[in-house]
């Protein structure tokens, strides 16, 4: 009888053993934010749908003109699989679990709430869609039009005082004829922090808005998510609201891996490299606007007219990590797409396709194309490879057919750096400082991120170090799976021991 107490305490000691080795695997606490294919690499879109796609979302955010902190990752950018970024995010109390687009063009943080009108019920992303539920969460609570987080969403037209209730409320229409609307309730948002080499559990109130009505393309299941991840720079995006409780800094980067398999890094804090330049924000913009004033191919200025670049308020460059390509103003387009053209070597073949600008090519265009810099104020350039301003769509015989990825606004003088010149860079986001940096890295290695911390001590952590498939929900479940676990073993222990010793 101890012989066989003996073993079936040894086969659970091993099961248990088999099970935390997985649970290392599979659920470590990822300071490097995973970022998973959305779509399948079988499924590829059309150029002219690209280009309506990103027009729908500038129809959206330029209607609008007038400790660190880690949240896993999904989804990647592909321009001909298309995919997009997503986040989940765990609100109230008990936390319950939504995925939300990240979008550097829009503030609120924002999820379908419980009898919405219009909202998708399934989703073409196979992710399951959730409704939050203010009156099952023990720490929610309405916003009121006197809170000062309402006031602050008044001044920068991110909120509304509804005059049934008292309440804080919401109202965004988009230029594509969609919209949402809701109000503001305040709740936790349970995330976790990493310091050094350690990660601890937080919550911290926020307010975001509970959405009661979807129209549009909103309403379409094929991409459909629980919401939207603001990340923009006013007060009530949720890096303000953190930032503003000292959770975390004003800072948020990212590093976005351009091959086949995405992935990447996105992270509330600062990574920090030598190569990193910086160019100012333009002040007093509700988006990521830098002043762009030149582009160089081949080390040569383009006769391009400065005030072409500048910045209104329906005129500028954005950073807009939520486009899919790329697009110059108007007056910089035609003199751009000349000027490679002009400079590309002799083997390779121009051809018009549906009046894009596209090469024929035979071997890879490494050396075969010209490096472009844009260069901003403050002496920083940013340097384009070839894959940064070209995108392959198809083949011709034994030839691989190579396009302009970017793309013109007609009528419109708004350059857009999308997620095309956006990869396989580091970018940061120091809304403190009111500047933009970036640096040409290869994405799929590690990063470093510096925080400061309440104490003034600077924190750096090696986004390298942990796991990239972990989730904010195994980070909250898996110490309680663990605790049940070794408490298991005890009773198990003492129980043999009570019995057979």
């Amino acid at each position: 009888m101890p012989a066989l107490a003996a073993g079936i305490l040894a086969v659970v000691v091993a099961l248990v053993a088999i099970f935390l080795a997985q649970s290392a695997m599979v659920y470590g606490f990822p300071a490097a934010l995973t970022l998973e294919r959305a779509f399948p690499l079988s499924q590829r879109v059309e150029l002219d749908e690209l280009k309506a796609r990103d027009r729908v979302r500038h129809g959206r955010f330029l209607q609008s003109l007038g400790g660190v902190v880690d949240f896993p990752v999904e989804g990647t950018y592909d321009p001909f699989r298309v995919g997009l970024y997503f986040t989940r995010v765990l609100l109230g109390s008990p936390p319950r679990e939504f995925y939300v687009q990240i979008d550097t063009g829009s503030d609120v943080l924002w999820v379908s709430c419980s009898s919405c009108n219009g909202c998708p019920q399934s989703s073409g992303l196979r992710i399951p869609l959730n409704f939050f539920d203010p009156g099952s969460s023990s720490t929610a609570s309405l916003i009121s039009c006197s809170d000062q987080k309402c006031s602050l969403g008044v001044q920068s037209s991110d909120a509304a005082c509804s005059s049934q209730g008292n309440q804080c409320v919401y109202t965004f229409q988009y230029g594509d004829g969609s919209g949402t609307s809701g109000y503001y309730v305040s709740d936790l948002l349970n995330f976790y922090i990493v310091t050094g080499s350690s990660t601890s559990n937080s919550s911290a109130s926020i307010a975001f808005g509970c959405s009661i009505s979807q129209t549009g393309d909103l309403t379409k299941s094929d991409r459909a998510v629980d919401g939207i991840f603001g990340f923009g720079q006013q007060d009530m995006s949720v890096i303000s609201q953190l930032s503003s409780q000292g959770i975390t800094p004003k800072v948020f980067s990212h590093c976005l891996k351009g091959d086949g398999g995405g992935g990447g890094v996105l992270v509330l804090g600062e990574i920090v490299h030598d190569d990193i330049v910086y160019s100012p924000l333009v002040p007093s913009q509700p988006h990521y606007n830098l002043n762009l004033q030149s582009i160089s191919v081949n080390g040569k200025v383009l006769s391009i007219d400065p005030e072409v670049f500048a910045t209104s308020t329906s005129r500028g460059t954005i950073v807009d990590s939520g486009t899919t390509l790329a697009y110059l103003a108007e007056g910089a387009y035609d003199p751009f797409v000349s000027a490679i053209t002009e400079a590309v070597s002799q083997s390779v073949h121009p051809i018009l396709s549906k009046g894009t600008q596209c090469y024929l090519i035979t071997s890879s265009v490494d050396g075969l194309f010209p490096t472009v810099s844009l260069n901003f104020a403050g002496g920083a350039s940013m340097n384009l490879k070839p894959e940064d301003y070209l995108l392959q769509q198809n083949s011709i015989g034994d030839a691989a057919v190579w396009c302009i990825g970017f793309q013109k606004i007609q009528g419109q003088g708004i350059t857009i750096l999308g997620d095309l010149v956006l990869k396989d860079k580091i970018f940061v986001y120091d809304l403190a400082g009111q500047r933009i940096g970036w640096a040409n890295y290869d994405c799929s290695m590690s990063v470093n991120v510096s925080t400061t911390t309440s104490t003034g001590k600077s924190e750096f952590v090696n986004a390298g170090q942990l796991s990239e498939s972990g989730s904010i929900r195994t980070v909250f479940y898996d110490k309680l799976i663990l605790s049940c676990i070794v408490t298991l073993l005890i009773h198990l222990s003492v129980l043999y021991t009570s019995l057979f010793l």
